[in-house]
């Protein structure tokens, strides 16, 4: 059955029937508005959008995938200030010759995804267009203050939880179909099954995001656009230097090594500059044990005067990553 066959109620509650309703929701799907608890003081909220053939492929991902991605990015966002996921509202364009299955499955993964998260899926809209959009709005809260980007000072510890620059060489390795697209079974993927994976749907670390609040971090952002751009974001947001070691990211450069020489690439370039893992980048007081997830990549460091902030590599000064509205992204 495609979506052209099927009316808008239809197909809403088709996707209801899958969809959590989270703890949180005292009004959920299917009235004007949903009405979410929010016994704190305030709340948090975050947006993005997905644009199929930009950023993600429907010849590459299967549904799933897609939901999958679709969630994540949204729920790594609230857990990089501290936080959990409440709600989610989703918007969606779809063409009329999609696959109502299709549809069905990406939309009961992106569901699984905010039930992990213990959220909830209260709304949306539907419409047709020339191309598949997902727009997602989640809605969630913090216990104490939000960790910013904004809070990171001289003597921090950096801290990285989660993977660099799968996501990256998964990209890479697909668009050069050096693996073959149809192929989403991870044995037969082999060396190169972890970052087609998190290529195709990001494992954000989302209990990191909390547990770096619980420890003090000073400041956390979720890295979906590269080290190398976000770390400058957060130093620009500090006024600080990133000081970052080569030698305390060698895990994430061998786990890549395979990807590497199937490309003839850099791999420590996938993990500077390769966005879309979606780790939690975090600083915290020089005199804290860091906890699990979290690994130290570097330290803060003052800028010195007529000098910049920014992120360095072993001393040398760092720019580039993903942009949206680069074609080139270097």
């Amino acid at each position: 059955m495609k979506v052209r066959d099927c009316d808008e109620g239809d197909l809403i509650a088709r996707f209801v029937n899958v969809l959590p309703q989270g703890e949180r929701t005292i009004v959920g799907s299917g009235d004007d508005c949903a009405l979410i608890s929010c016994p704190e003081p305030s709340f948090l909220v975050t947006t993005d959008t997905l644009v199929g053939e930009s950023h993600f492929l429907k010849a590459w991902s299967t549904g799933a995938e897609i939901g999958a991605r679709a969630a994540a990015q949204n729920l790594a966002d609230i857990a990089a200030m501290g936080g959990r996921t409440s709600a989610l509202v989703v918007s969606l364009v779809l063409r009329g010759d999609y696959d109502v299955d299709w549809l069905v499955d990406m939309v009961q993964a992106f569901g699984q995804r905010a039930r992990e998260a213990g959220a909830g899926v209260v709304g949306g809209d539907l419409t047709g267009g020339e191309e598949l959009i997902i727009s997602v709005t989640a809605h969630g809260w913090v216990d104490g203050p939000p960790v910013l980007r904004s809070g990171a000072r001289p003597g921090d510890i950096v801290a990285i939880a989660g993977t660099l620059g799968r996501s990256g060489a998964g990209l890479e390795l697909l668009s050069r179909r050096i693996v073959d697209p149809s192929v989403h079974d991870d044995i037969l993927l082999g060396d190169f099954a972890e970052a087609v994976r998190i290529y195709r749907a990001p494992e954000p670390p989302l209990e990191a995001g909390p547990i770096a609040a619980r420890h003090n971090a000073h400041a956390m952002m979720d890295v979906s656009d590269g080290l190398v751009r976000d770390g400058g974001r957060m130093a620009r947001a500090s006024e600080v230097m990133l000081e970052i070691d080569s030698s305390l990211l060698a895990d994430d450069v061998e786990a890549l090594d395979a990807a590497a020489q199937a490309c003839g690439h850099h791999a420590m370039e996938w993990v500077l500059f390769g966005g879309e893992d979606h780790p939690m980048l975090a600083t915290f007081p020089p005199q804290v044990v860091l906890p699990s997830p979290f690994r130290a990549i570097g330290v803060i460091g003052a800028v010195s005067p007529g000098d910049q902030p920014g992120i360095r590599l072993d001393g040398q000064r760092l720019s580039g990553g993903f942009d949206h509205f680069r074609q080139d992204n270097s």
